[in-house]
């Protein structure tokens, strides 16, 4: 299937590396102009720009931390000055602490809240009004599975993203008339180069028998989905959550 996203202009927060790196050069493949925006990871960053540029594509590094608003809105003022618009957001960036919620504290909670909860915030915030006035648009948010089912050692991560679930919802509601489409992406556990690999290598016969599948996610296998709401053929699906998990949460 062709997606057909010639001409649109897509910000991915995030789109350094694993997931995002491979939504945004998938997006791009597709025909989107790409604003791979990072925070720590500048290099993976420009690599992943350089490598949608070198392919005949358009792309560019955005640094900007997400959990401050003024950063987060300067990046969508630079992507706007950049290419006239912005059509497709992800709000892919994440930060999640495994920690048993009894020995955790204000300290552990804020960096996620501020990352994966007001991060979704401020994009959204940013990018709507944008979206309203061209009259149209997609914002695609990525959770956990945990936050709809709940996972010990991860209660914080859970919240966090039950938040940006509920806000997609909401969001979806309010934007409609103006032909933003609001969806979510809830994900089971996807490998990546900040996985655990001792953990995944002791544990994996234990684990896949949680996934009729029986294997965890990769990378690769996220972005379509992501690619495909962000088209013209998901034009009527919105507000909704949708699994890409390997059967693990069936909700």
């Amino acid at each position: 299937m062709k997606l057909n996203l010639d001409g649109k202009v897509a910000l991915v927060t995030g789109g350094a590396r694993d997931v995002g790196g491979d939504i945004s050069k998938l997006l791009a493949e597709e025909g989107a102009k790409v604003a791979v925006n990072f925070n720590s990871s500048a290099n993976e960053a420009e690599a992943v720009a350089a490598a949608i540029r070198d392919a005949g594509g358009e792309a560019k590094a955005f640094g900007a931390d997400i959990s401050d608003y003024d950063q987060v809105n300067q990046m969508v003022d630079g992507v706007i000055s950049e290419w006239g618009r912005v059509d497709i957001l992800v709000n892919n960036a994440g930060y999640v602490k495994y920690q048993r919620f009894v020995e955790s504290g204000p300290e552990d909670w804020k960096p996620q809240i501020d990352v994966c909860l007001y991060g979704a915030l401020h994009c959204c915030r940013a990018v709507a009004p944008h979206m309203i006035e061209q009259g149209g648009g997609r914002i695609i948010s990525l959770i956990g599975d945990s936050s709809r089912i709940g996972e010990a050692n991860l209660a914080l991560a859970a919240a966090t993203r039950a938040g940006t679930m509920a806000l997609g919802k909401s969001l979806a509601k309010e934007l409609g008339r103006s032909g933003v489409t609001v969806n979510t992406v809830s994900l089971g556990l996807v490998q990546t180069s900040h996985s655990d690999a001792d953990f995944l290598e002791k544990n994996m016969e234990k684990i896949v028998k949680a996934y009729p599948l029986r294997r965890i996610g990769q990378s690769e296998d996220v972005a379509p989905m992501v690619a495909f709401l962000a088209s013209d053929q998901a034009a009527w699906i919105t507000g909704q959550v949708i699994s890409v998990n390997g059967g693990f949460c069936m909700v």
